[in-house]
């Protein structure tokens, strides 16, 4: 049965089914899913077989590309491969204490737009330390998001 579904998957757009760009972000997604849905609400249909089985398969595309690893592991074996970077510029970042860096555990601000090779985002950080400001280059999982 499990095989049956992930052909199915393999053969449908989610993103030609909501009308949406594959690099469009979660509000977008979201908004098109709303769209979809009132017009495929079983209230509207309750005689309907058809559109319940509709809303059910739009609750589970939203469910997938409104999560990031889920719309992850949906978008790469179709070839999207769309990664958008996690931070900005001037986005307040921590460096992670999986860093290979001696700057593990200090705050800094995303010096400028990432830049992407085959397999992540790099950025380079600007971190005031020991009273000097230095400027790093980080992958993007080598950063969290600092907090305020």
């Amino acid at each position: 049965m499990e095989l049956l579904t992930r052909g199915r998957q393999a053969e449908t757009d989610y993103y030609a089914i909501l009308g949406v760009d594959p690099n469009a972000n979660s509000e977008e997604i979201k908004r098109a899913y709303h769209r979809m849905a009132f017009q495929y609400h079983p209230d509207r249909h309750q005689d309907s077989e058809e559109a319940h089985i509709r809303m059910k398969e739009l609750n589970e595309i939203c469910a997938i590309l409104t999560d990031p690893i889920r719309r992850r592991e949906y978008d790469i074996p179709r070839g999207y491969g769309i990664r958008v970077p996690k931070f900005r510029r001037g986005t307040k970042v921590r460096i992670n204490n999986n860093s290979p860096s001696s700057y593990r555990g200090y705050i800094g601000l995303v010096d400028e737009e990432p830049t992407k090779d085959t397999f992540r985002f790099w950025y380079r950080v600007k971190i005031e330390a020991r009273g000097l400001t230095n400027v790093g280059r980080f992958a993007e999982e080598e950063l969290e998001k600092a907090q305020d």
